[in-house]
């Protein structure tokens, strides 16, 4: 629900903030005073072209801000109009495209009026009316078309000539041969050889340094028995006992170093055997990085990945024949689906055409014939709501069929039809035309289509502004040459007289206040 409008700098509108409610909105006011200056600024919000013009005299930009209550929360969308350069729009103070925001406010809010119908105007709007209307459920078509549109694409990748086909399978058989011949199976070979490698280079000096350790460590005068004789020297006083404890401790690590040492120094092993199998290996785990990945695990990868196309391109044929197999399916399903879908909106449509051509002729257009008309190609995609507003002449489309108040009375007429639900429906000049008993009618239905939703209708009768829930009154004043328009909320006594007003053109007419206070008395 739109809950606030706030305009600056908009035509003859220098700065004003209306408040709206739930229910019926009326705005009024006398001609030229910016009725319709209000309604423009809602289709900016809409994503409706910023025309640099309605940018007020002498102002750089104009803006138009709308509050909107939805999803148990606060929105607030803004359209700023440059008298030169570009507009901008905000969602929530954060930029957006015009057409990011006519696809949000577009689902909230419906405009209609002096030609500007948001809805309903194109093919595909009037088909999904019509799917609303009859219960019509395209979604076992688009289903199957899905299905159909993703196995045409696993076609398109089978394809190709079967030459650079058969060069493909060559490659990736000489690829996918030469990395099983390799055998890798553990991505950390490389480091593992690194480091046997090193300790091969290294082989003699490594038995060399083991045996001189363990010389110094065990042999006589070594480190062993330099820590045995200091345990002697400290003897058994108590002062040191402790410390003679922990040199007894330190002997047997060092011992057990020393034989930890001696059986490294014995299993390093001059190997030059192995030392150049370990080179050449190496050498080709280079040249395979080299060609299909930067570690290992990345050859391995891509073995896995060539191993896996290079399966499906020798099975090509089986592949595509089973797709095209499975397509013929699909494509039957589809004409089936297309023809059901087709039949249903075939049926559906004399009965909205119908329903709408009877509540138009309670509009004020007593003569008004509606058809819907389905195209003759399954599912019936093309379908068209015609209009013939006056005897004698041909149904055509709505656009074109209707004046600006008999579109917006057309739009009334099939949301009531389609009970559909925009959160807020704008209806201006609807009342265009009519007046009398007509108009009480067309009040009425505006009444009723508020009943679950919020509805602003800009009106000239006093039929329709008196069933309204809130009255809004929009006065035009002149000061020192400028012209500036306000709004105001009317109840109690000015809201009679604004009634008695558009009743007989005066607000104090004694006749006149009367037919209001008794039009307002009946709501």
């Amino acid at each position: 629900m739109l809950a606030e409008l706030h305009i600056e700098a908009l035509g003859v509108i220098d700065r004003l903030t209306v408040q709206l409610g739930p229910g019926l909105t009326a705005i009024t006011g006398e001609t030229g005073a910016g009725k319709t200056m209000l309604v423009e600024a809602l289709g900016l919000l809409l994503g409706g072209r910023a025309d640099p013009g309605v940018v007020r005299h002498g102002c750089a930009e104009a803006r138009v801000e709308g509050r909107f209550e939805h999803d148990g929360g606060d929105v607030v969308v803004s359209r700023v109009v440059a008298a030169e350069g570009r507009s901008r729009a905000y969602l929530d103070g954060r930029l957006i495209t015009a057409a990011g925001l006519a696809e949000l406010v577009g689902s909230w809010v419906e405009l209609h009026g002096q030609n500007s119908h948001q809805r309903l105007a194109g093919v595909a709007d009037q088909r999904q009316a019509l799917d609303h209307w009859a219960g019509t459920d395209p979604a076992p078509l688009q289903a199957v078309r899905a299905e159909l549109a993703g196995i045409d694409r696993e076609l398109d990748r089978l394809g190709g000539d079967s030459r650079a086909r058969a060069r493909q399978i060559d490659l990736l058989a000489f690829q996918v041969d030469e990395l099983a011949a390799a055998g890798l199976a553990d991505p950390q070979e490389d480091r593992r050889l690194a480091e046997e490698q090193e300790v091969l280079a290294e082989a003699e000096a490594l038995r060399g340094a083991a045996a001189g350790a363990v010389a110094a460590l065990r042999d006589e005068g070594g480190a062993l028995d330099a820590a045995r004789a200091a345990v002697q020297e400290l003897g058994h006083h108590p002062y040191v006992a402790a410390l003679a404890e922990r040199l007894r401790g330190a002997i047997a690590e060092l011992d057990d170093v020393a034989v930890e040492i001696r059986r490294a120094g014995e299993a390093v092993v001059d190997d030059p055997q192995r030392a150049e199998w370990i080179r050449t290996r190496r050498q080709l785990l280079r040249d395979l990085r080299r060609k299909y990945g930067e570690t290992l695990a990345d050859v391995i990868a891509f073995r896995e990945g060539a191993a896996a196309e290079l399966d499906a391109l020798r099975h090509h044929d089986e592949q595509r024949e089973a797709l095209e197999r499975r397509r013929d399916a699909v494509v039957a399903d589809e004409g089936a689906a297309a023809a059901a879908l087709g039949r249903a909106r075939r049926a559906g449509a004399g009965g909205l055409a119908t329903q709408l051509t009877a509540r138009l002729r309670t509009l004020a257009m007593p003569h008004a014939t509606a058809d819907v008309v389905v195209g003759a190609e399954d599912p019936g995609d093309e379908v068209a709501i015609l209009l013939s507003a006056n005897p004698g002449s041909p149904p055509l489309p709505l656009a074109k069929a209707a004046s600006g108040g008999e579109l917006a009375r057309t739009m009334l007429a099939l949301r009531l039809v389609l009970s559909a639900d925009p959160d807020t429906m704008v209806f201006d000049e609807v009342d265009a035309g009519i007046g009398g008993e007509a108009a009480g009618v067309v009040g009425a239905a505006l009444a009723e289509l508020a009943s679950t939703r919020q509805v602003v209708v800009v009106t000239h009768l006093a039929q329709v502004a008196a069933l309204a829930d809130h009255h809004l009154v929009v006065d035009k004043s002149v000061d020192h040459g400028t012209t500036s328009t306000t709004v105001r909320a009317v109840t109690g006594a000015e809201r009679v007289a604004e009634v008695a007003r558009l009743l007989s053109g005066r607000t104090t007419s004694a006749n006149a206040r009367a037919h209001a206070e008794e039009l307002l008395g009946s709501r």
